[in-house]
């Protein structure tokens, strides 16, 4: 057996295949389930027990170097060809870039706005607690406004979810940091809704959070008004409609005027010319307390809008679904902005 293994190794070392066809065949000769190892395995098994020391040591260097010479060949013939005549110092053409995201185009908006007036960006993680998501803000359990919102709940423990606003963001700042307080926190949120034109199970938020001494109504309506002029034309206006949020009192809704001068803004705006755009309120004292905020010495004001829905009137896209699609006929558009 000695004889015949020292003559397949002869075989091999001079063995030098001109492809990987070659190689390939060589392989599967040797190393297959039915190659020539396989085979010396097999008479290996039948060989007596103070022979099998030594052949095992010789088999298993014959194997090595089978292996080694596969190894060798099949990284020279994935060697790289640099065809000399192409010139690698020409300049790249740039006609083919890839674009931002409109979501991520109108969110970095967004924040430069309100950077300018001194908010800054917080963060926080997507898969929340019960309190930071829902207690904290005002809404303990069994709480009817909880319905408003449907959760995705992380398996069956109802106290991990999936974060339904960035509000979760604020309260984790507003329990870490001492007024006066201006930060802005955008992010991806989760809602179990059915995936429409007009609603999605995944989308993304804006919320601002100021709480200082002596913070009233009227600074949270100029607040927005800047924001609305910067956003959509220094000749917009805006309108505060009164509402319900657990987390602010009062609450408001914010339009924005969009006007009729085409059938889709007849459309868009239900014959009114207005839109909603936002979300907002006073912070209400309970929240304050929560996050460890002496609601008598400091008051707020807190605002939150969808980044799709403002994408949406900005460049007049009618479909939410066409922002998770990933259809590059779509993404062109944005190459430019």
């Amino acid at each position: 057996m000695i004889k015949t293994i020292n003559s397949l190794k002869k075989t091999i070392n001079s063995f030098s295949p001109k492809n990987k066809e070659d190689l390939e065949v060589f392989r599967i000769k040797y190393l297959g389930k039915k190659g020539v190892l396989n085979d010396l395995f097999l008479e290996f098994k039948n060989l007596p027990n103070e022979e099998k020391k030594t052949i095992g040591a010789v088999i298993n260097d014959l194997k090595k170097a089978i292996q080694q010479k596969v190894v060798d060949y099949s990284d020279r013939f994935n060697e790289v060809v640099i065809d000399s005549t192409v010139d690698f110092s020409k300049p790249v053409r740039l006609n083919n870039l890839g674009s931002r995201h409109p979501i991520s185009i109108v969110k970095n908006q967004i924040v430069e706005i309100f950077n300018n007036v001194g908010f800054n960006v917080s963060d926080g993680p997507e898969i929340e607690d019960d309190w930071h998501n829902f207690s904290a803000l005002n809404l303990p359990e069994e709480h009817p406004a909880r319905d408003m919102q449907d959760t995705f709940f992380i398996q069956t423990n109802p106290d991990v979810l999936l974060r339904t606003h960035t509000s979760s963001v604020q309260v984790r700042y507003m329990e870490n940091n001492k007024p006066p307080i201006r930060t802005l926190s955008p992010g991806r949120v989760y809602r179990n809704e059915s995936i429409s034109a007009r609603a999605h199970c995944i989308f993304h938020q804006v919320e601002g959070l100021y709480v200082d001494e002596n913070v009233s109504f009227i600074d949270l309506k100029e607040t927005l008004l800047y924001f609305a002029k910067e956003m959509f034309g220094k000749k917009s206006k805006i309108r505060l409609r009164p509402s319900y949020f657990p987390f602010t009192e009062p609450s408001a809704e914010v339009d924005i005027y969009w006007g009729l001068n085409n059938e889709d803004d007849y459309r868009i705006t239900k014959g009114t010319g207005w839109l909603e755009i936002l979300g907002c309120g006073m912070v209400d004292p309970n929240v304050l307390t929560n996050c460890g905020i002496d609601p008598k010495k400091y008051s707020g004001y807190a605002f939150g809008m969808g980044i799709e829905r403002i994408a949406m009137l900005k460049y007049n896209i009618t479909d939410l679904r066409m922002f998770y699609e990933n259809d590059i006929r779509f993404l062109k558009q944005f190459s430019s902005i």
